[in-house]
């Protein structure tokens, strides 16, 4: 069953009750939470663009939890430097809850059996607890809706050429799932495939993240699913996610280009100098709201990411459709206020 079915009206009228629910919930259960609310002034919200956001980088800095102790099940970390990464906890009942609704996102291309499985990674990869965090919870989370699963690389991180073969031998010639950060899929699975004559044609390809090194080499998004086309590949998702909010992921529709919004999640893009909601076509800061944050305050959150609401209500699916288009730069965050302004 699809979660692409609500149109924007539709949505923002459960979201904003979900949500301000769930705002009143974490304000009773988690006591920063309430001293950020209490200094806002936030009192309630007529819409989901008034509802108040936390910006991403204070799960860095602070323990926002609204579970105790004895109910944490799960504590996820994301990617990043020592002691500079976000903790988020989830009790049982969150925990199942995220893998439920991303499992939902994803039948909705894949359908609900689960199909061979070719992970652009090495399986090395999951014995670093360093980089396990986000890359490792990726491919763990997603390695849940494959089976048969198949290695493109060694433990070394090269392409392993006879294990491509093999899957493709064994699995070529009926769907198949493929999974791998962009970067990794553009290097180590569409240039191996285009110089070794391998047939991509029935492939799934799910593919988020990397996009930065990408773009050093002057590859857009266009240009990448063109290229991959030309490996056969043409049934390609890029996808936008975060450790903060586990369990949500927006979704490119099978036209590409943009992203959409599930049911349970929404954008609202802002003017990083105003805060003010911008309008479709408009650039700015994206802030992403989900229902699915529970066992912590993680509903409304600011990334550091910019983007643009492309239309609503208009494209493969209901709801806005967007684009992320890279880091804020220079982007600095100043407490609650969450101030970002350009160095000098």
């Amino acid at each position: 069953m699809s979660v692409f079915t609500l149109s924007q009206a539709a949505k923002e009228e459960v979201l904003l009750k979900e949500l301000s629910s769930l705002t009143a919930h974490h304000r009773l259960n988690c006591e920063p939470y309430d001293r950020i609310l209490a200094a806002s002034g936030y009192q309630d919200a007529a819409s989901v663009a008034d509802l108040p956001w936390l910006p991403v980088r204070l799960f860095k800095t602070l323990e926002l939890k609204s579970i105790p102790d004895d109910e944490v099940f799960k504590v996820l970390t994301s990617s990043g430097t020592t002691g500079d990464v976000s903790r988020i906890y989830l009790d049982k009942a969150a925990a199942a809850e995220q893998q439920r609704r991303l499992a939902a996102t994803v039948q909705t291309i894949l359908g609900p059996k689960r199909l061979p499985m070719l992970l652009v990674d090495t399986k090395a990869m999951l014995k670093d607890r360093r980089s396990f965090s986000a890359r490792g919870a990726g491919v763990l989370g997603m390695s849940t809706f494959g089976r048969d699963h198949v290695w493109a690389l060694d433990g070394e991180g090269l392409v392993d050429l006879d294990a491509i073969r093999g899957f493709l031998a064994k699995h070529g010639d009926q769907p198949f799932l493929i999974f791998g950060f962009t970067f990794l899929v553009w290097l180590h699975l569409y240039e191996v495939a285009r110089d070794n004559g391998l047939d991509l044609s029935n492939g799934i390809l799910i593919h988020s993240g990397g996009w930065k090194k990408l773009i050093d080499q002057a590859v857009s998004p266009d240009e990448f699913r063109a290229r991959l086309a030309g490996v056969g590949l043409t049934n390609v998702h890029n996808y936008y996610g975060m450790v903060e909010q586990i369990g949500t992921i927006f979704l490119e529709g099978p036209s590409g280009g943009s992203l959409y919004c599930p049911d349970f999640a929404d954008v609202v893009v802002r003017d990083p100098e105003t805060w003010a909601e911008l309008p479709p076509g408009k650039p700015g800061l994206l802030e992403v709201v989900s229902t699915l944050p529970t066992s912590y305050p993680g509903h409304v959150l600011l990334t550091e990411d910019l983007g643009v609401v492309h239309g609503i209500d208009d494209g493969d699916w209901p709801g806005k459709r967007f684009s992320v288009l890279g880091r804020l730069p220079r982007a600095e965050a100043r407490g609650c206020s969450d101030t970002y302004r350009s160095a000098a």
